[in-house]
């Protein structure tokens, strides 16, 4: 690829200019297309220092309306935000449908460096690799329109200009450390790059563009941005194709088949919840200190007993280390990206605890059954959830989801009691009495999700809530057990 690339011969500047501004203007008649077929378009600008990004990047915008664009310059992160999965800072910059976010520099640049630089393993390596596949698929299954660049110049093309950048007064401070670094290992480099644009190229191919010289790799950049939009508005927002991960899964019991009638004493309830709290703190001090990030999901019926077993567990908890997310209904600058982005951007920096009171299995039960999504959406979602989770815990994170679930029967009591009592009369609406006639509906979506994202990185636990007491015990446990196993692990690991 780089190494066999050929430098395209000089064409004629004024042909070229001519050009160029009849693309800029057709760019700027299609941004009006974008916004009424809300399509999002995500341009990504990678490649050597001093190849031109910024240069390229000023001539794809320089006509546009600014108010539907963002350029974004994914800079050196701090050591806070260094404590969250490494794609976040992408995800949040994803643009809403019908804008357009330009990258200067993404993803590849991020895992290459850091491969290079050795703060990651070759194993951390592949992991990134594949995240970034499942990412880009995600990305375009869910109607985005991803245009890849990069942009390639010969090692001595390079050296002299950086070498003019330095020399300059007003511009030496454009050239950093890292690029003379990168100029140094040029070939390094250059095999990095390749077997990056080899890897990451199934779902969204590379277009490599000769940035030796400037004008042409502007126009050449313009006509694959005009040609992409154009087969986009023509195809619609594209809505990807099955595909289906072979997850290894934890057998899952169906809803029908659990016995709801454990309970617990009140005089054992007390004396275990006490236990299990003190515990708990312990362990929250503990994984702060070895920076493990704890992901918690609550599902379950309504008036189930999510709310008070969430309580009883942030009880335990110092303040400081904990945020309780509750999820409803996606706010418009939320619908109108991918379903994942608002769960991506409330992740949990590492030590810290992530509470979900509701989550991403939204899309396979409301949205499936309510009809926010298609049928290709939700159906795809189950492989793209656990493709999220993976990475959760491949980053390190704990991640336990538990189904809260009680019969219909509690179910109506619940709600009747909440009716009657005037301090509890807010938390029943009549989108729950709806609800609640989708019981079997529901159930059979519940089902499905159960056994096809129960895995053994990301485990389903349905917790029997009939006896609300013992539903909030068994969770206590499990997230004890779960946490003392992840300190133990982490342990093991700084001892080899």
């Amino acid at each position: 690829m780089l190494r066999d690339f050929e430098s395209k011969k000089r064409e004629d500047s004024g042909s070229l200019m001519e050009e160029t501004k009849q693309l800029q203007a057709k760019l700027l008649s299609q941004q009006q297309l974008l916004m009424k077929e809300k399509i999002p378009v995500i341009v990504m600008i990678e490649g050597w220092a001093a190849a031109g990004k910024g240069t390229l990047i000023k001539e794809l915008i320089s006509e546009l309306d600014p108010r539907f664009y963002h350029v974004v310059s994914p800079k050196v992160l701090t050591e806070e935000e260094e404590r969250y999965p490494f794609l976040r800072q992408y995800v949040q910059a994803i643009p809403v449908n019908g804008k357009v976010t330009f990258f200067d520099s993404g993803w590849m640049e991020n895992v290459v460096r850091k491969y290079l630089g050795h703060e990651i393993t070759k194993d951390e390596y592949r992991n990134r690799l594949r995240e970034v596949n499942e990412f880009e698929r995600q990305l375009r299954d869910g109607g985005y329109m991803v245009l890849k660049i990069f942009l390639h110049i010969e090692k001595r093309k390079q050296y002299e200009r950086l070498y003019r950048l330095a020399e300059d007064p007003k511009t030496e401070w454009r050239v950093e450390h890292d690029d003379l670094m990168q100029h140094k290992e040029y070939r390094r480099f250059m095999e990095a790059y390749d077997d990056f644009i080899e890897k990451t190229g199934n779902s969204i191919s590379w277009h490599i563009l000769d940035g030796s010289h400037s004008k042409t790799a502007v126009r050449d950049a313009l006509k694959l941005l005009c040609q992409k939009i154009d087969q986009a508005v023509e195809e619609g927002r594209y809505e990807g194709k099955p595909f289906e991960e072979d997850f290894p899964l934890k057998e899952m019991p169906k809803l029908a088949e659990v016995d709801l009638s454990p309970s617990i004493s009140d005089e054992e309830y007390k004396k275990e919840l006490k236990k299990l709290q003190t515990r708990l703190s312990e362990l929250h001090n503990i994984i702060y200190r070895k920076k493990i990030p704890v992901i918690l999901c609550y599902e379950g019926w309504d008036a189930a007993g999510k709310g008070g077993n969430i309580r009883r567990l942030t009880y335990a908890l110092d303040p400081r280390g904990f945020d309780v997310h509750p999820i409803a209904s996606p706010l418009p600058h939320e619908f109108n990206r991918h379903y994942l982005w608002r769960f991506w951007t409330r992740l949990p920096k590492t030590g810290h605890i992530c509470v979900f009171d509701r989550t991403w299995y939204g899309r396979v039960m409301v949205e499936r059954l309510e009809g926010f999504c298609t049928e290709k959406e939700w159906k795809r979602a189950y492989n793209e959830i656990n493709e999220f989770e993976r990475m959760l815990t491949d980053w390190g994170a704990v991640v336990l989801k538990f189904w809260i679930h009680i019969d219909k029967d509690t179910q109506l009591e619940r709600f009747n009691n909440r009716e009657n009592t005037p301090e509890k009369q807010w938390k029943i609406t009549e989108e729950d009495w709806r609800n609640r006639e989708k019981w079997d509906s529901y159930e059979v979506a519940v089902d499905e999700l159960l056994q096809k994202t129960s895995t053994k990185n990301a485990p389903w636990y349905i917790i029997e809530s009939n006896d609300k007491k013992y539903a909030r015990i068994k969770t206590l446990r499990i997230i004890v057990k779960a946490l003392e196993k992840a300190c133990e692990k982490h342990f093991k690991q700084m001892m080899e």
